[in-house]
């Protein structure tokens, strides 16, 4: 009796045809797709606010460089003068044995470039040349400056 109700089971279930699949499966690619697509631009509008925040963070960094040694680090000694002392053009008398950075590490860009800094001694750049780590570009390759910021 047993052996007889399961091929009635057997044989009442109906699978899904070649189309339905199909149709199944591209509906999963759309919505992939879609989720894909505002899961990437949320990561590049993330990396770009990112890139701001660590600009800002250099920037509290230099203003502290600035007030004990009087000028800002010049393109030369660049953002490198922030953990080891300059050597150089203007040394810094003040400088901090352990440099102005805890972790004695300039951090890199949220894609892994390193920032561009510009200073005259009186005035400074500091630049993140976005996803491509080259000068210009549009959307997530553009240039972030802290005189934009």
């Amino acid at each position: 009796m047993f052996a007889r109700n399961t091929s009635l089971i057997l044989k009442s279930q109906r699978g899904m045809s070649l189309v339905e699949i199909l149709i199944a499966l591209t509906l999963l690619a759309v919505a992939g797709t879609f989720v894909a697509t505002n899961f990437f631009a949320q990561l590049d509008e993330g990396n770009i606010k990112a890139a701001k925040i660590q600009i800002k963070n250099l920037e509290g960094v230099l203003s502290e460089y600035k007030r004990r040694c009087h000028n800002y680090p010049s393109t030369e000694q660049g953002l490198d003068a922030l953990v080891n002392p300059p050597t150089g053009g203007k040394e810094c008398k003040n400088y901090p044995s352990n440099g102005f950075l805890k972790d004695g590490n300039i951090p890199n860009d949220p894609w892994e470039n390193e920032y561009g800094y510009e200073s005259d001694g009186r005035t400074y750049t500091i630049i993140s040349y976005g996803q491509d780590g080259m000068e210009g570009g549009e959307g997530v390759d553009a240039d972030i400056s802290s005189k934009d910021i």
